[in-house]
Formats: structure tokens, C-alpha cells, sequence
């Protein structure tokens, strides 16, 4: 860990580039299209409708002035939040070739060593509101895609709601399944997607050319200068051009640096610039088509087409939120933040593709209750951008740390190049709370819900852990009474987890009071998550032997993967310890709390905590665990 503090080039160059090197280029570009892109790919269908309806445009009067200053504000921010912070900058600042904010967290966190309570708070926040994020995402952008048929034809506006509910039902049903089959054709579907809205654009701009004049900024400085808070509310819709951003971050683990870039620069930017451009020009030759300027940019031949286009796209990107709402939780559940939830692995070959149950159950009712409660797009998007600006602007902060403690820039440096980043994120994430009482309290009470939920599992864990120290006998000290006076010895090799290797575990306490007896070979047990994403498989075993009978084995997992104790076990033969599971048990304890009468924390977080630990998953499955090979160990304790 220390060699990677004192090298940035290690973070900035070289380890994903490695780890993708199996795939050809062309594969993982087209790949982080599909994956990536999905969000942001489908912002316009209702972006720029909304940022000028937010400008006082009506279907009788679009201001030009307006129209320019909305299509100047929307391409700088493209260029300035995407290109700029995120493709050029945040892509450098991996956690060993993996991006996202809790990546992120994990990187500043081991850089600042002692003073990280800070970051793991930022850290916190930020992985909070990305389930705001991943519930209005797929609510809102399918229903703004259904919506497009009511403009084929007004009849279908009544089964508008209810149609997007059954897609995302069925959206959600499937993913036991599994993405690998469904992703083959994101990414072509995508670059269609892409080259459709493109194309659709040329006429309309070739019409009204002048529409270009919108890359000047002066066009957006003056609009933010001359319209007071209505510029400034029309900042807040403006920013849904944007969100999706912090998904190229987020990926960055599955595709890498270039290739991401790659299809940014070449395909994405100049797609969604284009329609952008296209949408402006259609809104100076005709007011009207503010009622829905996406679709109506398009011949009426085409309309159908495109709304079941967009539709696909759509669903697309929901399910690149969808998904990255199990890796945020398998990485939450790593790092200690959320208790243990069921973990299935959807494909053999790729370690990352996983499904949780619970987390997409609780997805499901949150997205069609969104849907249900707020029935159209428009109403959606102001629900939109919060959580997504609250997330950038904690991923300005932990960036600053990274670029200050392990990029070694100086403190000054490090500012200057963060500052102007971190004050346009501050400037979205205000605009976008003058929408708090119009739908953004959702974001902000999902968020709220989730950090409380993760703030008392690790107050929780940790006042448990330190009570549990307290009871607990010294290893070495038992370890040398039982070489002195040995009880009666059974056959084979007892494994005893704990999460503190230097105490005696509960299981084999109660073990020796109990039964009386104790194994030829006896195992004590640690898994330590690390701040690294994925952990070498020769580094993946520690064996010490303590005594002839005992020995301790720790075993290390990257906060990305998902622990395998008999795999990794099979690992220490090498080392020298003859592993047999067939002759091999394994020792847990199973803990039964209650709260204390004089407990560190409030009686409600007691009660949640309590409540939590009920539904966390049992530790033999978890830790995949051969359930015939285990023998639990009850206890009561009070916290």
C-alpha cells in the first residue's frame, strides 16, 4: 500500500489497461457504449424540454435569447463537468483500475491513514445518494421514452403510467438471470441509438444554422446574468444533460481509461452535441414543438421508430444503474457499511456480474411507487439532479485528497485544479434545491434513509466488536494452557472464524466448555477486507503457526470480490497446510443481541442495529461455505 502512495503513475497508468488487456480495444469501447453510456445517452429525449420550460418557454412564445442560453449552458456543461472533470481528470484517479465513489473513498481513505473518519462520512454520503440515483433513473427515463407514443398519437395517454410499470417490472424480473446475454447487444443498440439522434439533428441545423452560435459561452454567461432566479432554476434542469457522468467513473473498473474516453470523445460528445443543436433549431422555426422537442425533431415516418428506440435505449440505461447498484452494495457490505446481504453470481467468467435480491426488490417498489406518485417525466425531473449533484460534489471533495496526498501535488496545486470543478458542482447542487419541494425531497429522504442505515451498522459493528474484546480470553495465553494440558483429541481440523485473531473465538470457548474435546489440527480463522478492489491471489493466504496443534490463517479479499473461504483456503496447500474439506469444520458463532441498559448509542439506533443484524446474511453462505461441513455456536450479547 505504501509503494502505491509513493508512485501515482501505479494509479494513473498501466493496471487496468493490464486487466483489459484480454479483450480487444474495439470489443471494450463498444462494450462501455452499452454500459457506460446508457444515462446520459438518454438525457435529451427530456433535458432540454425541460431547461426551456424552466426558461418560461410556451408553446406561443420561445425566446431566442433563451434558446441560445439553455443550448450555450448545456454544451459547456458537457464539456466542462463530462470532458474536462471526468474523462480527463477523475479517470486518472483510479483505486487499482476501479472508479466509483466508494473506489474513490477507499483511495483518499488509506492516503489520509489517520485522519479518514472524514472521508468515510464523504464517502458515506456519497454511496447514499447513488440509490437516489439508481430508484428515479429508470423511473424517469423509461417513462419519458413511453411518453413519445403520445405524441404518434394522443389516445395513448392514459396507458402511459401503466405501460412503464410493466416494462420495469419486467425489467427487474429478469435480473436473476443474469446481464451477459442482454449486454451483447447494448452496446450495438446504443451506437444506433447514438447515430439516430445524430443524424435526425442534420436537418433541423442545416435549416437553422445559426443555432452553432450556442458554443460561444458569452451566450449562457449573459442568459445566467440577465434572468435572475429564473437562470438560475433553469440551472437545475439544465444539469440533467449531465447526469450519468459519475457512471463513466463508476465503470471505469469494467472497460478502462482509453476506451472510455475513446467512445467519449469520438461517439457520445458529438451525438448529444448534435441533437442538442438539432432541438435548439427546431424550437427557433417552431414554438410549438417545445411540447416535445426530441421526438418532434424527427419526420413523422420515423416517429414510431424512434419511441421504440428509445424505449430500448431506455431500459439500457437503467440497467447500467441497476447493476451498479449491486456493485455499490457488494462494495458497502466489503467495507463494513451494510450488514450481509444474498450475493449470486450470474456468470462463471466474469466475477463482476452479480444479482441481490433483496436490493433489487427494494429497487423495484421504489421505482414504481415514483412512477405511480408522480405519473409523468416532467414531474420526475424535478426529482432528478439532486442526488446526482450531491454525488459530484463529494467526488470533487475525496478528489482533492487524492490529487493533494497520493498524486503528491502540493496543497495549492491540488486546489486550483479541484476549485473550479467543485464550484460548479456546489452552483448545480443549489440550483437543483430550489426543486426540494417538488419532488427532490425523494433523492434527499432515500439518501438520508441509506446513511442512516450505514452510519449505525458501523457505530453498531464496531461498539459490538469492542464489547465482544472485552469477554474475550488471549489466544496465545489459551493456546499455551491447552499445549500444557491437553484435553481429549478428536480426528481432523476444526476452523474457527473471528474477526480478531489475537482473542480465543467464542465458538471454540463454548466448544471446549461444552463438548470437552479438541481437534488434531485447529485453525483460527480472520478475513480481512482490504481498501484495494482485488487482491493478488499469491498475497490471498497468510499462514503462522502458533503451536503444534494451532495455527492462524488470514485470508484477504479486495472490497470487489466476493469471499470464497474453501477456494481461498485451497490456496494455503502451498503453503505447507494440507487442506482437506471433506475433514475439515468449520466453527461459527452466532450471535443473539439485545440492547444494553446503558448502550452507546440512541435506543432507536440500538433497535435498527438489532434489526439489521437479523437480516444480514448467515455467514455460511456469505463466505460460500459448505453448510454440511459447519457447526454454529450460539451467544447473547448486549450492546
Amino acid at each position: 500500500m505504501s509503494t502505491e502512495a509513493a508512485a501515482p503513475a501505479d494509479l494513473t497508468t498501466g493496471k487496468d489497461e493490464q486487466s483489459h488487456s484480454a479483450v480487444s480495444f474495439p470489443t471494450l469501447m463498444l462494450g462501455s457504449i452499452g454500459v457506460v453510456y446508457g444515462d446520459i445517452g438518454t438525457s435529451p429525449i427530456y433535458a432540454f424540454r425541460e431547461a426551456m420550460t424552466a426558461a418560461g418557454g410556451t408553446a406561443s412564445n420561445v425566446a431566442p435569447v433563451a434558446v441560445f442560453g439553455v443550448l450555450s449552458l448545456i454544451l459547456w456543461a458537457l464539456i466542462l463537468v463530462v470532458t474536462l472533470k471526468y474523462v480527463v481528470i477523475f479517470l486518472r484517479a483510479d483505486n487499482n483500475g476501479e472508479g466509483g465513489t466508494l473506489a474513490l473513498m477507499a483511495l483518499a481513505q488509506r492516503a489520509m491513514a489517520g485522519n479518514a473518519g472524514r472521508i468515510i462520512l464523504l464517502g458515506i454520503v456519497g454511496g447514499a445518494l447513488f440509490y437516489g440515483d439508481a430508484v428515479i433513473t429508470p423511473a424517469v427515463s423509461v417513462l419519458s421514452a413511453v411518453e413519445g407514443m403520445t405524441v404518434v398519437t394522443s389516445a395513448f395517454e392514459p396507458y402511459a403510467v401503466p405501460a412503464t410499470a410493466l416494462i420495469l417490472i419486467v425489467l427487474f424480473a429478469v435480473q436473476s438471470r443474469g446481464t451477459a446475454r442482454v449486454a451483447a447487444f447494448f452496446g450495438p443498440m446504443m451506437c444506433l441509438w447514438f447515430a439516430a439522434i445524430a443524424i435526425g439533428a442534420i436537418p433541423r441545423i442545416v435549416a437553422y444554422p445559426q443555432v452553432l452560435a450556442a458554443f460561444n459561452p458569452l451566450y449562457a454567461v449573459t442568459f445566467m446574468l440577465h434572468h435572475g432566479v429564473i437562470g438560475f432554476v433553469t440551472l437545475g434542469a439544465v444539469f440533467l444533460a449531465v447526469t450519468g457522468a459519475e457512471a463513466l467513473y463508476a465503470d471505469l473498473g469494467h472497460f478502462g481509461k482509453r476506451p472510455i474516453r475513446i467512445a467519449w470523445l469520438v461517439l457520445v460528445l458529438p451525438a448529444l452535441v448534435m441533437n442538442y443543436l438539432g432541438q435548439g433549431a427546431l424550437l427557433l422555426t417552431n414554438a410549438k414543438a417545445i411540447e416535445n422537442p426530441f421526438f418532434l425533431m424527427f419526420p413523422s415516418w420515423a416517429l414510431l421508430p424512434m419511441v421504440c428506440l428509445a424505449t430500448i435505449a431506455t431500459v439500457i440505461a437503467s440497467q447500467a444503474v441497476i447493476t451498479g447498484a449491486y456493485s455499490l452494495t457488494r462494495q458497502a457490505i466489503q467495507l463494513g457499511l451494510l450488514p450481509r446481504f444474498e450475493i449470486r453470481h450470474t456468470s462463471e467468467a466474469h466475477s463482476g456480474q452479480i444479482y441481490i435480491p433483496r436490493v433489487n426488490m427494494l429497487l423495484l417498489i421504489a421505482v414504481i411507487l415514483l412512477v405511480f406518485l408522480f405519473r409523468s417525466s416532467s414531474a420526475l425531473a424535478s426529482a432528478y439532479g439532486i442526488a446526482v449533484t450531491g454525488t459530484m460534489v463529494v467526488t470533487a471533495m475525496m478528489g482533492f485528497v487524492v490529487v493533494w496526498k497520493v498524486w503528491r501535488w502540493s496543497a495549492v496545486a491540488a486546489g486550483l485544479l479541484i476549485a473550479p470543478f467543485l464550484f460548479l458542482d456546489l452552483t448545480f447542487l443549489a440550483a437543483n434545491l430550489l426543486k426540494v419541494f417538488e419532488g427532490g425531497w425523494v433523492p434527499l429522504a432515500l439518501g438520508a434513509l441509506v446513511m442512516t442505515v450505514m452510519l449505525t451498522w458501523r457505530r453498531g459493528s464496531r461498539l459490538l466488536f469492542a464489547k465482544s474484546r472485552k469477554l474475550e480470553f488471549p489466544l496465545s495465553d489459551l493456546v499455551a494452557m491447552l499445549e500444557k494440558r491437553p484435553p481429549q483429541r478428536v480426528p481432523g481440523t476444526a476452523v474457527f472464524l473471528t474477526s480478531d485473531p489475537s482473542s480465543a473465538p467464542t465458538a471454540l470457548m463454548h466448544s471446549l466448555k461444552h463438548y470437552k474435546v479438541l481437534h488434531e489440527k485447529n485453525v483460527i480463522l480472520t478475513i480481512q477486507v482490504m481498501p484495494s478492489p482485488r487482491i493478488d491471489p499469491t498475497e490471498r493466504v497468510q499462514l503462522e503457526n502458533i503451536s503444534p496443534t494451532f495455527s492462524k490463517v488470514r485470508l484477504r479479499f479486495g472490497f470487489m470480490e466476493s469471499p470464497n473461504v474453501p477456494k481461498a483456503l485451497a490456496v494455503a496447500r502451498k503453503l505447507g497446510w494440507q487442506f482437506d474439506i471433506m475433514s475439515t469444520s468449520f466453527f461459527l458463532s452466532r450471535r443473539a443481541l439485545r440492547p444494553a441498559a446503558n448502550s452507546d448509542m440512541p435506543r432507536w439506533q440500538d433497535h435498527l442495529f438489532i434489526a439489521l443484524s437479523r437480516t444480514a446474511n448467515d455467514a455460511t453462505d456469505y463466505f460460500q461455505i459448505p453448510t454440511g461441513r459447519v457447526v454454529e455456536v450460539g451467544t447473547q450479547v448486549t450492546i
